[in-house]
């Protein structure tokens, strides 16, 4: 038989992490979590993590600089940062988007290590 927990997270009584993250469901060997109404600002430093993440824009607009490329992400766009890939985020206009990290961020605290607000993995 399989795993038959539920669970279930109220976005409002989700705990924030040090980089502005709202963390959402997790599991096992996945994590959610969103960026709600970031303001704009200038990209900071690269970075790499060692998950992989895909996110989904909700709404406003950024740039994911990634390993020499730039991507525009607008609402509806989806994207893929592989494990250990240097990268960064520009946030052009107020913006928020879900993501999905694998495997889950917040072990270890390794999704807090180096990552200026703006900087997001």
């Amino acid at each position: 038989m399989g795993d038959t927990s539920v669970k279930k997270v109220e976005s409002r009584h989700s705990p924030k992490g040090e980089m502005g993250q709202k963390y959402l469901a997790s599991g096992v060997r996945v994590a959610m979590r969103m960026w709600e109404d970031e303001p704009p600002a200038e990209a900071k430093p690269a970075s790499t993590r060692d998950y992989e993440t895909v996110g989904f824009v909700l709404k406003g607009r950024a740039e994911l600089h990634l390993e020499g490329q730039t991507l525009l992400l607008n609402p509806g766009d989806s994207w893929l940062v592989p494990r250990g890939a240097s990268h960064t985020y520009k946030i052009l206009e107020t913006f928020s988007a879900v993501e999905a990290t694998s495997p889950v961020a917040t072990a270890h605290g390794r999704d807090e290590h180096e990552a200026p607000k703006g900087a997001k993995a």
